[in-house]
């Protein structure tokens, strides 16, 4: 039943009428108008217009009717006639076809025309409102449409009105099932007939053309309005160049179409060549194919030769030069002219012409997209479902066009995502037969193509990353690996034989890194687009699909799991010291990533993967980890071997870290002790429990005990390893820390800007051990009454930290902290306060809400509340600050003294004297 009609009897079907086609009759009499060509356009519409074959179908009369209009207006222009005039008989061509369509079949194709023929009529509409405006202009169209080109504005204007036409002429195509090529070769002789008839100077008018079967792009394309405007732009330059535009990017980027999509916008082109650059045989048949329709030979060479004689525009579109060791110079004609585009899986294509790299789509065009495909039922939670999948799906159009599908058979929008997260490796492989892409490959089936080109040791490294996290996987990790020194409290080498195997083909003749090798390798994935590559970061990335798709299609998962948490594992013992810190930010990602995947680890990297998480400040990892590798080795080994103290050393350093201090100072007694009577008191290893002990017993609020040790330690370091060893600098700056607490504020400011000093020379100014100690000397100068010195030193290591080890890092935490307590002494309590909510806020999130620095920082705010007078906030916050102090450290601690004293001052200036009084006499109880 027919939605215009109110009742269920069809109307009668008119007879057909068997017409025949007659495109515009132009006649020979003088006309009485202007004889340029125009005059001869406009009878002929009229003609066409008065025609029978219309009659019946308002839509189209009046659409052609319109046209008539928009040519007397043209004809009214005084400048740019030559211009208007050829954009009219590109419009003209679709009077053309349907005239043609509507002789030949009359009611049947008219009745499906007409939502066309409508918008035709409004194009046109805007068209005499555009020829108005012209008139005024003082530069030629062509000239303007060029300006329109380079201009931003041309997206929001449907990217001009040459896309405007071919847009309909495709709307018309698809609606009437025409053939392309055959609708092109049908229509030329009619279409040069009448040019020539029109003006033997137009016979080289601009008439597009599709030449070997260069599809339309596909009816579902949707956004990519930035790349299609830089084609534009680009194409739209002067003559006496050659244009070559790359397109290249991941398999399912929709690369094609975005270069089909072009092609059909853009009438700029008198000829297209397709040609499929899958193969040199493939390239050679396409170029035949020219060659025999060109009437110029039957060889690549004949048709190349054809393509540098005609100075035309013409367009070759290679699709699909994936292939790297394809070498696609010997096919690009040897010319000034004619334009090339060229898509591609292989960036190293580049080198060419100018290029963009198609990656995934905008939200907003993917959402479209999807819904487009799907066609679900209207509901107004259809976008924000859509929403959340194209997020799931990482914008990929392939992967969205199979999930629309997909949901437009089984009806699952609100449950699609459900379904994918249990089946991703079933929807990514499935292709439905109503695909409404011409398409041919899955999301999976297109990555395999690539990926069973790759050479073994290619295809192994793709695998191995697909554990790793998908960005920041670089050389260094596996080069560290490949030098392994096998350490005593690691696996075996048997254990190890499928890594060192693997890693062996990167080594040269004499054990060195073979950088070379490595990089082959990789370039292969990068050729195919499967991974990418940042020069300036030297890192590799890999699209979340194709990582999800490289580990969802392994043969032997458990193998290839093996060998990338080991080559983790022996990547973290290779990390000196010195750069631990910069280190573990780097690898951090990656053994999260593994540690996902098992909650054990074989072969026995636990104590590797528990140091890179205490480097990391990932304290309660560190702490599981090295519990877990304490206990196995105790068991193997026993309590006093040096291994087992080694590990204990580590956990004693973790349970410090966290403020589990009486934990912290039970275990790193046992080890100093331990160590003193195997390895001998000036041992380093000695030293360096000695070392921890006296951070642990300062941090307990017994700076007295930490002097005495530092002091020794200091003393023999000096003594064994120089003045200017990072460890010994490490005892002197944890010595000013000291007298920091003793209040001995001189002693510590004299001792930090040495350390400072010294780092500097050695580390640089970017280091973060510099920075530590930058850190600390600033508080000093705070504490010393210099709190514009403090400023400016505190201020610098917030601002390079952020940098080198992000916002978020603990250590600039301490930094952002530290500044807020200057701000404070300053009188600058609203920066101050504004500063420590972040602190508090961010501390609560990474370190958890009891956590002795997120304590300190409670604290710290709360007293620049009070300075504020806001003593309710001070109130509560200084509260429970108290009372988590009472329950970690005990009423004897100095953290805990201090709390409460502060509290009891708030109390007193809310007025809560009774409160203060009772605070301040448990003070003198406990003492």
């Amino acid at each position: 039943m027919s939605s215009n009609s109110p009742s269920s009897t069809a109307p009668p079907t008119p007879p057909q009428r068997k017409t025949v086609f007659r495109p515009f009759k132009l006649t020979s009499r003088r006309s009485t108008r202007k004889s340029d060509g125009l005059a001869l356009l406009i009878e002929a519409a009229e003609a066409a217009t008065a025609a029978g074959e219309f009659a019946p179908f308002p839509y189209i009369k009046v659409a052609c009717g319109t046209f008539v209009t928009l040519l007397k207006a043209v004809e009214n222009v005084r400048r740019n006639r030559e211009d208007l005039k050829e954009l009219c008989e590109k419009i003209k061509e679709i009077v053309d076809i349907l005239q043609a369509q509507v002789s030949v079949n009359g009611e049947t194709i008219a009745m499906r025309l007409e939502d066309v023929c409508k918008e035709f009529e409004r194009f046109l509409q805007e068209m005499l409102v555009a020829v108005a405006r012209m008139q005024a202009e003082t530069e030629g169209f062509r000239g303007q449409i060029r300006g329109f080109i380079k201009s931003s504005s041309i997206s929001a204007e449907i990217v001009g009105y040459d896309k405007r036409i071919q847009e309909l002429i495709s709307n018309i195509n698809l609606i009437t099932g025409i053939d392309t090529n055959f609708r092109a070769i049908k229509m030329e002789s009619t279409l040069n007939a009448l040019h020539a008839m029109i003006s033997p100077n137009l016979s080289s008018a601009r008439v597009p053309q599709n030449i070997n079967n260069c599809p339309p792009a596909t009816r579902i394309f949707q956004g990519r309005k930035k790349i299609l405007a830089k084609m534009q732009d680009y194409f739209a330059q002067g003559p006496g160049q050659q244009h070559i535009y790359v397109l290249h990017g991941l398999g399912g980027t929709g690369k094609t179409q975005i270069a089909l999509r072009f092609i059909q916008d853009f009438s700029y082109f008198i000829n297209v060549f397709f040609l499929d650059a899958s193969t040199i045989e493939t390239i050679d048949t396409g170029f035949k194919n020219i060659a025999r329709l060109r009437n110029t030979g039957n060889s690549s060479n004949d048709a190349l030769t054809w393509l540098i004689s005609k100075r035309e525009d013409w367009l070759v579109f290679f699709d699909n030069a994936d292939d790297p060791k394809l070498d696609l110079s010997r096919f690009l004609p040897a010319c000034n002219h004619g334009n090339i585009i060229i898509t591609t899986r292989n960036p190293g294509l580049r080198v060419y012409g100018t290029a963009s790299q198609v990656s995934d789509m905008e939200e907003e065009d993917a959402v479209s997209l999807l819904l487009k495909c799907a066609a679900p039922e209207p509901l107004p939670t259809n976008k924000e479902s859509a929403a959340e999948i194209v997020k799931a799906l990482w914008y990929l159009p392939l992967a969205i066009i199979q999930a629309g599908t997909f949901i437009a058979r089984s009806g699952a929008l609100d449950r699609y995502l459900a379904l994918y997260s249990s089946n991703s490796d079933k929807l990514m492989k499935e292709r439905h037969a109503q695909h409404p892409s011409d398409y041919t490959w899955t999301v999976y089936t297109t990555w395999k193509i690539s990926f069973d080109h790759l050479s073994a040791s290619a295809a192994m490294f793709l695998q191995l990353c697909s554990f790793l996290h998908r960005n920041g996987i670089s050389e260094e990790i596996f080069s560290r690996a490949a030098n392994y020194n096998f350490p005593s409290l690691g696996p075996s080498k048997e254990e190890l034989r499928q890594p060192l195997e693997f890693l062996s083909q990167f080594r040269g003749p004499n054990g060195e890194w073979d950088t070379l090798a490595f990089l082959e390798v990789t370039n292969e994935i990068v050729s195919y687009s499967l991974a990418t590559f940042a020069p300036k970061q030297k890192t590799f990335s890999i699209h979340p699909l194709v990582h999800q798709w490289s580990r969802d299609t392994l043969p032997d998962p458990e193998s290839i799991y093996h060998i990338i948490h080991s080559i983790l594992g022996m990547s973290i013992q290779g990390i000196p010291a010195i750069h631990s810190q910069i280190a573990s930010l780097k690898l951090l990602p990656h053994v999260n990533a593994v540690m996902k995947v098992k909650d054990y680890l074989a072969p026995d990297f636990t104590s590797s993967y528990g140091l890179l998480y205490l480097w990391a400040h990932r304290h309660q990892e560190a702490k599981v980890l090295k519990i877990s590798a304490l206990e196995k080795h105790r068991t193997l080994k026993g309590h006093d071997e040096l291994d087992t103290l080694h590990l204990m050393h580590n956990l004693g350093v973790t349970y410090t870290k966290l403020g589990e201090l009486k934990q912290a100072e039970e275990l790193q007694s046992v080890v100093l002790e331990r160590r003193g009577a195997i390895l001998g008191r000036d041992h380093p290893e000695t030293l360096t429990a000695m070392y921890n002990l006296a951070v642990t017993y300062r941090k307990l609020g017994w700076p007295k005990k930490a002097e005495e040790l530092e002091l020794l330690v200091v003393e023999k370091r000096r003594a064994i390893l120089g003045e200017d060893h990072p460890e010994t600098l490490d005892a002197m700056y944890s010595l000013a820390i000291t007298y920091w607490r003793l209040g001995q504020l001189q002693k510590a400011e004299e001792l930090g800007v040495v350390v400072v000093e010294k780092r500097t020379i050695i580390l640089g100014d970017h280091h973060p051990d510099t920075l530590t100690v930058m850190h600390n000397l600033a508080i000093t100068y705070n504490d010393l009454g210099q709190p514009q010195k403090a400023e400016e030193l505190a201020f610098v290591v917030v601002k390079k930290r952020t940098v080198i080890l992000g916002e978020d890092h603990p250590k600039t935490l301490d930094a952002m902290h530290n500044l807020a307590l200057i701000y404070a002494k300053l009188g600058q309590f609203q920066k101050a306060v504004e500063l420590g909510l972040v602190v508090v806020q961010k501390r609560s999130i990474i370190l958890g809400v009891n956590h002795l620095d997120t304590l300190l920082a409670m604290g710290n705010l709360a007293a620049t509340y009070r300075n504020l007078s806001q003593f309710e906030h001070a109130e509560r916050i200084q509260t429970e600050v108290m009372n988590q102090f009472r329950i970690i450290l005990g009423d004897e601690h100095p953290h805990t003294i201090v709390s409460i004293c502060s509290l009891a001052l708030t109390y007193r200036a809310l007025g809560k004297v009774a409160k203060a009084e009772k605070l301040e006499e448990s003070l003198h109880t406990n003492h």
